[in-house]
């Protein structure tokens, strides 16, 4: 199993780590962190020494009940910094997250690896022709509704069977685009409850569709620090617990902000796979 990034074949056989750069104000965890290059420099160059396969650079919050920022202010915030990543880490594979087409565009053309896409192409309808022609790797997620509506979308007759549904369709879309390197995301948090996310974990297997690689993200969400009465700053024990099953349960990329105990997962995990 690999995916083409800028011309390199990465294979994910071995399970890969995502390591997170928010440089939003009000992401839920470290919103607000990197206001200045050197922190930014330093934050990514940390993940990279720890092993990060790919960053993940997000510019428009997701959490539930963001505020909307307009496409000129996401550009704004996001296009200086992915030149300034690549200008000082060349080899760096950068995931631009991301639901609208013209920030892809602009990013990947800057030199970006993977898009990764919250709404699955359902936010900007020129987002998976988009891809098609950018020709890179593709994460799709489940959720319903938007960030600032979702929370009150998590009504389902079968979580499961919907998921399954709502990715056959996509995938069935982004194909007619020629979109070839997809990755798939469950969506822990968007429009799911904490039981729900509980359940999507357990039967992760059955997410396994037509042989594509599953990315989770779980990385101190509220699933884990609502579940155990404490905070995202305490949430990372509860994070790598959870990282471990999902590896069990099949994961092929984690999106985390700790990349150092993510890397000590897979590899953990490896041995045991192995024995």
């Amino acid at each position: 199993m690999t995916i083409n990034c800028k011309g390199n074949l990465i294979s994910l056989d071995t399970p890969k780590v995502m390591g997170v750069l928010n440089i939003t104000p009000d992401s839920f965890y470290d919103g607000g962190k990197y206001k200045n290059s050197p922190a930014l420099l330093n934050q990514v160059e940390k993940m990279l020494l720890e092993g990060a396969d790919f960053i993940d650079i997000g510019a428009y919050s997701s959490r539930p009940g963001a505020k909307h920022i307009t496409e000129e202010e996401e550009l704004s915030r996001i296009t200086p910094v992915v030149s300034l990543l690549l200008e000082k880490f060349p080899e760096a594979l950068l995931s631009i997250d991301t639901f609208r087409s013209k920030v892809a565009t602009y990013c990947i053309e800057a030199g970006a690896a993977i898009i990764n896409d919250i709404s699955a192409g359902t936010l900007d309808d020129a987002m998976l022709p988009t891809i098609g022609r950018l020709q890179v790797p593709y994460i799709m997620m489940h959720m319903k509704g938007t960030p600032q509506t979702m929370t009150s979308l998590t009504e389902y007759d079968n979580l499961i069977k919907e998921i399954q549904l709502y990715f056959s369709k996509r995938l069935q879309k982004a194909k007619s685009y020629q979109i070839n390197d997809i990755i798939l995301d469950p969506g822990f948090g968007f429009a799911k409850n904490i039981s729900q996310n509980f359940t999507l974990l357990k039967k992760l297997p059955l997410l396994q569709l037509q042989e594509l690689p599953i990315l989770v993200g779980l990385s101190r969400k509220s699933m884990i620090y609502k579940s155990l009465q404490t905070t995202p700053d305490e949430a990372l024990n509860g994070t790598t617990v959870l990282n471990t099953l999902a590896l069990h349960n099949g994961a092929h990329i984690l999106r985390v902000h700790d990349v150092k105990e993510a890397k000590e997962c897979v590899t953990l995990y490896s041995l045991y796979n192995s024995a």
